[in-house]
């Protein structure tokens, strides 16, 4: 069975910190590589993280020396750790295994709400 539950999410000043978790089911924890995203209101979501099943990792630009991504292969859990939060990071985040993230209509939790502001 296929299930993603993400947390870890809030409102935090602009420079604050938050680290997400992602819970996942073993089936889709098993793919080659798990990323976090991220959706703006209004906007496409977007590719925030990724991190292989051997822990090599890649971040988008816009998060680079400030986000970092891990995993626990025995939990099936994957986390972000951000730090320096600026207000262009709001959104609700997601996790997901990249192939999963390519299928029209393919499934996704329910995110977790993160809100940069003063």
């Amino acid at each position: 069975q296929v299930q993603l539950v993400e947390s870890g999410g809030g409102l935090v000043q602009p420079g604050g910190s938050l680290r997400l978790s992602c819970a996942a089911s073993g089936s889709i924890f098993s793919g080659y590589a798990m990323g976090w995203y991220r959706q703006a209101s209004g906007e496409q979501r977007e590719l925030v993280a990724t991190i292989t099943k051997g822990g090599s990792t890649n971040y988008a630009d816009f998060v680079k020396g400030r986000f970092t991504i891990s995993r626990d292969n025995a939990k099936t859990a994957v986390y972000l750790q951000m730090n320096t939060l600026k207000p262009e990071d709001t959104g609700v985040y997601y996790c997901n295994d990249l192939a999963m993230a390519t299928i029209q209509g393919g499934y996704w939790g329910q995110g977790t709400q993160v809100t940069v502001s003063s």
